[in-house]
This record gives C-alpha cells, sequence and structure tokens, in this order.
C-alpha cells in the first residue's frame, strides 16, 4: 500500500510540475489571462508533507498538510523568476518558500526547503505576504507581514499587524531588520518598498490601520520616508490614492507589486476592497505616481483591472484576487502574480506599453451615476462618428 501510494502521488506532482500553461481566450486589450494556477498547495513537494520511511509511516499518510499556496512577491534573479510565496499549512499558520521557473509561466519548483528567517520576535505568531523589492542599494529587500497575538484572553482573535522587513543578496540568507515604525498609525500591513532613494531616504508605501482588519481612521494608501533602514522609523505619512465612497476602493485599498519605474511615472498595481452582502470582494487596480513626488498620483483610471472570474471566485476566502509581486522582463514584458480565494496563485501577462497606455487613456472615475453614463456616452458618440467618418472613405 504505501510502495503503490507513494509512486502514485510521485507521478502525479511530476505532472503537475511539468504541465505547460497557455493562455486563455479572455481579452480586453490591457493583459492576457492564463489557463493554469502557476502554484497550488499541490506544488509542494512530496517530502514537505509526508513522512517517506515505510517504518514510521506505514500508511503514507499526510503529516503536515498544505491548505493553500498564494499571494507572492516576485523578482527576476539570475534568469528566473523567482517568486517567494506564501504557504499555509493545515494549521493555519503561514511561511515563505521561493518556486523557480525559467519562462515564469509555468514549470515552477520550490527550492528545497522554505525560508528561515531569523526568529528575533518572541510574540509574532503569524508571517505572510512578502514584497520583494530589488533596491538601488544592492539588496533584495522582503516587507511582509508580522502578525502577533493581542495577548487578550477575551477576544482570541484579536491580533497586531506590523511590516516585518529583511534582505538577503540570493533569496536564500536573510537578515532580519527591525519591524518598521509608523509613529502616526498603530498597525501596518500591504506595505512595500520603492527600489530607488529619495532624497537619499528609503521610501514606503503604507497602509495605515486603527485596528487589525478595519482601517478606521486610514483614509488609503500611504507614503512615508525611513532614514535609516537598520532603525526604520517613518515620522509622518502622507496619503496618496485615497479611498472613496461607491468604489471599489470603499472599504480599504492597499499596496500590492512593488511600484515599476517607467518613463511616465511610477506604475503602481495595487488592491482595492470593498463590502457586499456576501462579504469582502477584493479586486485589483491600477495607479501612477510622479517619479520625483511619489506621493503625488498623477493617473488613477476607473475600476479595476482584475477581478476574480470562474473558478477563481472559489476557495477559502471568495471573490477574492490579490498581488503582491510582479516582474518586468528586459524585452519589457509584465508579469503579475495574483492569488484568487486565498488558495492558488495565476499570472496575467501585459507589457509597460500597454499598462500605461490604460493608466493615462481609460477614463477616470466620475464618483457619480450620471456623470459615469454621460462618459459612456461620450464614448459612444465619438465611436458614431469614427465609424461615419471611415464609411464614407
Amino acid at each position: 500500500m504505501y510502495h503503490e501510494e507513494y509512486i502514485r502521488q510521485l507521478e502525479k506532482y511530476n505532472e503537475l510540475i511539468h504541465r505547460k500553461n497557455k493562455k486563455t481566450d479572455f481579452y480586453n486589450g490591457i493583459y492576457e489571462r492564463w489557463e493554469n494556477p502557476v502554484l497550488t498547495r499541490n506544488h509542494i513537494p512530496l517530502n514537505w508533507r509526508y513522512d517517506l520511511n515505510p517504518k514510521t509511516n506505514p500508511y503514507f499518510i499526510e503529516r503536515l498538510g498544505i491548505n493553500a499556496v498564494f499571494n507572492a512577491g516576485a523578482v527576476e534573479l539570475d534568469g528566473k523568476i523567482c517568486l517567494v510565496a506564501r504557504v499555509e499549512g493545515n494549521d493555519r499558520k503561514s511561511f515563505f518558500a521561493v518556486a523557480e521557473s525559467e519562462n515564469g509561466t509555468d514549470n515552477f519548483v520550490f527550492r528545497e526547503k522554505p525560508v528561515i528567517l531569523p526568529d528575533i520576535y518572541p510574540d509574532e505568531t503569524n508571517v505572510y505576504d512578502m514584497r520583494l523589492t530589488k533596491h538601488e542599494d544592492g539588496w533584495i529587500y522582503g516587507v511582509f507581514c508580522s502578525e502577533s497575538s493581542a495577548n487578550n484572553p477575551s477576544n482570541l482573535s484579536e491580533a497586531v499587524a506590523q511590516a516585518g522587513i529583511v534582505r538577503t543578496k540570493d533569496l536564500n540568507t536573510w537578515e532580519r531588520l527591525p519591524n518598521l515604525v509608523t509613529k502616526q498609525s498603530p498597525q501596518q500591513r500591504n506595505v512595500c518598498l520603492l527600489p530607488k532613494f529619495v532624497d537619499g531616504k528609503y521610501a514606503f508605501y503604507t497602509r495605515p490601520m486603527d485596528g487589525f482588519i478595519e482601517t478606521g481612521s486610514g483614509s488609503g494608501i500611504g507614503y512615508g520616508l525611513v532614514e535609516d533602514i537598520n532603525n526604520p522609523v517613518i515620522e509622518k505619512e502622507i496619503m496618496t490614492s485615497v479611498r472613496k465612497y461607491h468604489t471599489i476602493t470603499e472599504s480599504k485599498n492597499g499596496s500590492g507589486a512593488v511600484p515599476i519605474e517607467t518613463e511616465k511615472g511610477w506604475l503602481h498595481i495595487a488592491h482595492g476592497v470593498r463590502n457586499t452582502a456576501d462579504g469582502l470582494r477584493y479586486v485589483i487596480y491600477v495607479f501612477v505616481t510622479d517619479l520625483n513626488h511619489p506621493e503625488k498620483v498623477i493617473a488613477e483610471p476607473s475600476g479595476y483591472l482584475i477581478a476574480p472570474l470562474g473558478n477563481e471566485r472559489v476557495g477559502d476566502v471568495s471573490n477574492v484576487v490579490f498581488t503582491n509581486g510582479a516582474v518586468v522582463r528586459e524585452d519589457g514584458s509584465v508579469y503579475i502574480y495574483y492569488a484568487s480565494s486565498d488558495t492558488r496563485l495565476h499570472v496575467a501577462t501585459s507589457s509597460i506599453e500597454r499598462l500605461l497606455d490604460y493608466a493615462f487613456g481609460n477614463p477616470f472615475d466620475p464618483l457619480r451615476s450620471a456623470d459615469c453614463v454621460k462618459q459612456r456616452c461620450e464614448l459612444i458618440e465619438k465611436n458614431n462618428q469614427f465609424i461615419k467618418e471611415m464609411s464614407s472613405c
């Protein structure tokens, strides 16, 4: 029984990691969706889950189960796309693991062991959602959510979220730095680091929060500067992309992938959240900030870029898409890694040119139904005029 089941599971695993991916027929002109998730719980190697010794595991029972693989930071390193994925065990605790692929759309394989973070905070219970920044100082920084218990016996779900910081050269050896301190905000998550210095300082995008789940007085995505990365303190946060009533960011919003430097500005691929009768709905949206003033939004097209479709809508936390990683390759192509329903990881592909055309060419949200109808009618009239002119040629 042991031998037969081991061989069967190993064959399934090998078939999965060598499966070729292909684009779907989805079309909007902005990006392509790919058919298969790039990472799932089944991509985790067998020796991370099973005791392979038949003497100690005669029934080939999964000893340390994996519930989900999702929300991954992304970086290109030595010609490969590397994802630092959030791996969640059946015990609900998350950890990080590095998966690599030559082409970025399939054949992702995990390195030998999960990431071992220096354990310097005894109260830290859980870590997740790392953003990876190749900084001009020569380090690759990982900024992630460091969650600790609030030590409230009357409410076991009460927790404290902070931004943890690590750095590495190779995604193998990690140096832990102190957690980020924001003087104006008691809690933080969805924090990412800009790849370049601003006025000689480290520039962070933040998400100010009064509590662990609700943003409270936090009005959107913040921005602040740190003088010393070894003592990371932000004295003042300036709001950038703010939450707006009856939009995709009404409940909350936060940074997603690390902003991409372009000739027109810093391209942000972020997430927005609204409340529905069926719970929170997460989508991905785009905005651009000024190259010299990264706190200043200069373009923000209406609505979402990516929303959950089909099977993506079902999972541990349904009706959710979330990104914390994107890679720009040498040819200008952009690989956006997004998770669906806190369960699995997908890829969408685009280019710098298309994303900038979308950011600056698509209309802004006028915030009122009457003005949205006016906006659409103007597009129809413009197209009717174009068709008329073309037919007369």
